[in-house]
């Protein structure tokens, strides 16, 4: 029977082979100092209309509600930097530039569950990408591959910012890896940068005021405020401002993973394209992209707001 420590190497080895550019682990226990600081964020409603965010509270702080028996959280990290950025008239993130993250790591996490079996042996677990009651970058940061800077993103010193989070809780035991310390230091520059003030302070982002909540998360249905007319600074869906102007990007490297070139319209596009975007046209060209989340209605409410 394997050791902890060669179980850890085997599942560490798959996470490389599969393409993964990080993986850390950590000890599968309920988040006893972040229980407070959730509910105080949700108390003052900084998270707006994502009532979701209010719901499985208790699974949000303990792994064991979501994997009964779990012992190890594997978090993985998988960088998206475009080799180059888009220059279009109304800006996108850029983790949106190629196909849903949520399909390409998906596949990924399913063939890693399996190698792990194929290797190990059976093990009982789930896969995560932005899809249930995890706080990724909490784990992703206790497991060693970052801290959480002031903007509310997990910063990698080798890579910096621009990168997906995923995990893997699984029953079986492995080596935690330590966490690192934070790396900020008096820098405010996402603070200073954030044109709608959405940093309430340092580590503290008030979800109801960031871009990508008003163009992503806010239903279609819902107008923008107009108290963040002009503030905007063309971003139609998602924003990349605090990380754009942090000083640990200049680490980002354009990503190995095909999946993530950019569609050509994104490059191709002129105003008018966006301007006059049809249902036909939006699903067909966004059929894969995360983009699609918003909606043709919420994107076109996003363009009229920023023009």
């Amino acid at each position: 029977m394997a050791s902890i420590a060669q179980n850890t190497t085997i599942v560490k080895q798959i996470a490389k082979d599969l393409g993964f550019d990080f993986c850390g682990i950590s000890k599968a226990e309920f988040l006893l100092q972040q229980a407070p600081q959730l509910e105080n964020w949700l108390n003052h409603r900084m998270h707006g209309q994502m009532s979701y965010m209010e719901n499985h509270f208790d699974k949000r702080l303990d792994p064991t509600k979501l994997v009964p028996g779990a012992k190890s959280v594997v978090s993985l990290l998988l960088n998206y930097y475009p080799e180059k950025e888009i220059a279009q008239p109304y800006n996108v993130a850029k983790y949106a530039y190629g196909v849903d993250y949520h399909i390409v790591i998906k596949e990924k996490l399913f063939e890693f569950l399996f190698r792990i079996e194929e290797k190990i042996g059976k093990v009982d677990g789930r896969v995560f990408v932005d899809s249930a009651p995890v706080m990724e970058k909490v784990w992703a940061e206790k497991s060693g591959l970052g801290w959480v800077g002031k903007h509310s993103n997990l910063i990698n010193r080798q890579i910096g910012s621009f990168f997906f989070i995923a995990e893997l809780i699984v029953d079986l035991e492995l080596s935690p890896d330590e966490a690192i310390k934070d790396y900020c230091g008096t820098c405010t520059r996402c603070i200073d940068a954030c044109p709608t003030d959405a940093i309430a302070e340092a580590y503290v982002v008030d979800g109801s005021k960031c871009i990508s909540y008003l163009t992503i998360e806010l239903k279609d249905n819902m107008p923008i405020g107009e108290e963040f007319k002009g503030k905007m600074e063309n971003w139609v869906f998602g924003c990349d401002i605090c990380q754009d102007v942090c000083p640990w990007n200049r680490f980002s490297r354009p990503t190995t993973t095909d999946s993530f070139t950019p569609l050509q319209e994104l490059y191709n596009w002129k105003k008018k394209d966006w301007d006059n975007l049809k249902e036909e046209t939006f699903n067909t060209v966004f059929t894969k992209s995360a983009i699609k989340r918003a909606k043709l209605k919420g994107l076109m409410r996003n363009i009229k707001f920023v023009t």
